[in-house]
Formats: structure tokens, sequence, C-alpha cells
């Protein structure tokens, strides 16, 4: 259509139905077609399906290449390589990242020798034999188990499907991230089991939680990254207390284990889900953390409420809710979510203290996010000072051209009040 948007000739892979001006010979779904513009060059070639709203979805720019089993080897192989290049450890990490890795509609978590798979498009769902010998020698697992369970596919049509897909695959897996351990359900957690695109933000934290807000530390207390992780022989004599965290939202316990590990003196998790609290529980005695760890199995926002009325401070609060905006239809009540946590948690933080924040939801923009926060700290009469920005991590590449790809907003601020009184004015001349 020469009207369209050059959103394919952008990096997105996606073509939308209505940019379709005319489909020749009557493809079915999950055919390899090729992608022609008003002029008759070819752009690629994609696969089509006959009814969802994503016509095509594009597998190669290249309009002579076999989009084969062959080819599928090597987009895996080449993804896999890619984690290899930035990644300490690949034995547990997202092997395959759909767009972002050139194989629409598939997602590939590794988890030490079983791959957990969602398959989200026609065209994948009608290739599970590429899928079982591919990451069967690439990856070299011994069990690929499927968590094809996501809204998305009945957009394409597709019912639910969940189960061993190939080979031998355990309920549960221990992975080692960041040197610590984390016991992985993945037949009943979220999504495939656990989230690694928070990896490298769950690193960051390090020097936020290790001292308190109120402390000042000696020289020979300053933040070493390659000594973040708290030494289990420190002497309590050492004058160190170390932070007073609260970690909502907490899941499995990913940050709030993270911040025990190095150097937190007191973490609280809270999550309204018994399983995921009873999971965080589990990790902390796997890390021998128990001893500064507290959960809580509550709905954080009427937690946060409570601990603003009883002037309940803590040094550090982390949010990492799940996403708040399932659609664009949402997107208005997600950013009033939002900014009702962000604001309670800056009501209950201590000067000098650290609010850590997130946002999973792909239809929230980073602008419209990083604007609700603002609001919340002017609300809260708090003056915010921006430490880092981040995203997704390294396993989680971001296509440029593809909005959706951009989903995670991950940011830590340091906290002051403004001290602002109530009716007084400032005049300057």
């Amino acid at each position: 259509m020469k009207s369209r948007k050059k959103r394919l000739e952008a990096g997105h892979p996606w073509i939308y139905r209505s940019e379709i001006e005319t489909v020749l010979e009557g493809p079915h779904t999950g055919d390899i077609v090729k992608i022609k513009n008003h002029q008759g060059h070819v752009l690629g070639q994609g696969f089509y399906h006959e009814t969802s709203q994503i016509a095509v979805r594009i597998a190669t720019y290249d309009p002579s290449e076999k989009v084969d089993a062959k080819w599928f080897r090597s987009r895996v192989a080449t993804a896999f390589a890619y984690r290899k290049r930035f990644l300490k450890d690949t034995s547990a990490c997202r092997a395959v990242y759909g767009e972002a890795d050139g194989l629409p509609g598939l997602i590939v978590d590794k988890y030490n020798d079983v791959a957990v798979v969602q398959i989200l498009s026609s065209a994948m769902d009608m290739r599970r034999d590429w899928i079982i010998a591919t990451l069967r020698d690439v990856l070299g697992v011994k069990g690929i188990y499927e968590r094809s369970d996501a809204p998305t596919r009945l957009r394409e049509g597709l019912a639910e499907q969940v189960g061993c897909l190939w080979g031998t695959c355990e309920e549960t897996v221990t992975i080692l991230e960041n040197g610590l351990h984390f016991e992985v359900d993945i037949v009943h957690g979220q999504k495939t089991g656990h989230f690694f695109d928070q990896r490298d933000n769950r690193m960051a934290i390090a020097p936020l939680v290790r001292f308190a807000a109120d402390e000042k530390p000696r020289p020979d207390q300053r933040f070493d990254p390659d000594e973040a992780p708290l030494n289990r022989m420190q002497s309590p004599t050492s004058g160190r207390v170390g932070a007073h965290v609260l970690d909502c939202f907490s899941h499995t316990g990913g940050f709030g284990i993270h911040a025990a590990h190095f150097g937190a003196g007191k973490v609280i998790m809270v999550d309204q889900s018994e399983a995921a609290i009873e999971a965080a529980r589990r990790n902390a005695s796997l890390n021998g953390l128990d001893d500064r760890c507290e959960f809580v199995i509550q709905n954080v926002f009427d937690l946060l409420r409570e601990y603003e009325k009883a002037g309940t401070l803590f040094d550090v609060v982390i949010l990492d809710p799940p996403a708040f905006a399932k659609n664009r239809a949402s997107i208005d009540n997600a950013l009033r979510g939002y900014r009702d946590i962000n604001l309670r948690a800056l009501r209950i933080i201590k000067d000098n203290g650290f609010l850590v924040t997130a946002s999973c939801s792909s239809h929230v923009t980073q602008e419209m996010w990083k604007e609700t926060i603002a609001e919340a700290a002017m609300d809260a009469h708090k003056v915010l000072r921006l430490i880092e920005y981040r995203s997704a991590a390294k396993d989680h590449p971001q296509l440029i051209g593809m909005a959706e790809n951009d989903y995670l907003k991950f940011a830590m601020y340091y906290v002051q009040s403004r001290n602002v009184k109530t009716g007084s004015s400032s005049h300057t001349k």
C-alpha cells in the first residue's frame, strides 16, 4: 500500500492487515510469503496468517533465503551465541526472544538442562518438530517443557497448551543467578517460571542496600562491586548497619534476596500470592539468608497505606509490579496505579534513602511513566535525583523500530524531602 508508514523498513517485524493492498495466490496460515511494496520491490519474506490482525511476521529480509529447518537452526544458534558473548553464565537465561532474534512468536528460556518454550504464533505452532530438534541439539537440553498459556495465543486462534514437549522435565529446577540460587517452578510459575529480564537490575541495587540511609560509611567501608555480597564473617562491631528494605511485589524473592545478599540489614518481602511468598521463603533459606528476611502475604497497595499511617520508614523501597496496562484501553488506569504506589512508597522512604521502581507495561511509554513518577514526587513533597535508568537484561535484546520490545522501565532514585510547609509562600526579587 503506497500510503502506509514505512515501519517495515524502519525495523518493525509485523505487517498489519490494514497495511496490505493485495494478497496474491491465496496463501494459508503458516505459509511463507514474499512482501512487495507498491513499486513491486521485494522487502522480505514472512509467515502469513489468514485472520489475525498481524497478517505477516517477518522471517527474513533476504528474498532468496530458504526458510526451512536449516534456517531455523541457524537463527537459534545465532541467538544462543549472542547470549554467550554477553552473559557470564548461559546455563540459565532467555535463549530466544521472539522477533528480536528473528524467530517471531517463539520464546525460549533455558533452565540448566531444561528449555521452557512459549509458542505464540501459528507459524511456530505448526513447526514444533523444528523447535524440538533444534533446542535438543543447539542448547543441549534433556527436556523441553511448553508453557504456551499466554492470552496472545487466542488472537492467533490457538488453544492453550502446557506440558512436557520432549524428554524429561522436572517440575522445579534450581538455577544460579548472580551467585545466588533460585528454585524455579516451570510448571506453575508465572510465564516460564522466572523473570530473567531483571537479572542485571537486581545486581544494580547493591550500592543502595549495603548501608542505611543515615549511615556515614568510613573510607574502608566504601562500596566495592567486587566485594558487594555481605561477608558472613564480618564482625558485628564493624559499625555497618545495612539498609532496611521493603521489596514490594516480591514474587519469588528476586530483588529481596539480592538485597539481603548485598548487605541489607533487614528485608521485608511482600506479595499477595501465598505460593510466591512460600517460594521466596525457600529461596532465602537456600541462600542462608533467613535471618534477615521477613515475608508478608498482603496486597501491596493496602500495606503501603498501613505503613504510611503507622509512620513506618524504610531506607529503600523496591517496586516491581506486574503489568498494569494489558492493552491501550487500560493505560489511564495503569498510570493511576503507578502514581499511587510510587506516591505511597515515597512517603515511607527516609531522607537520603532510595526508591527502586519499575514498569513492565509495554503500552505505557517511558515518557508517560517518568512523568507519573515526577507527579508522585511532587505530591509527596520529595526531590528525586536519578541515579540510573535501565531496561531489560542483555538476553532480552531490543529491536530498534519495534516499540513493543522496549517494555521494561527501571529506575533508581535518591530521595530527599522538599520540607515545604503547607500554606507557606516564598517570593523572589
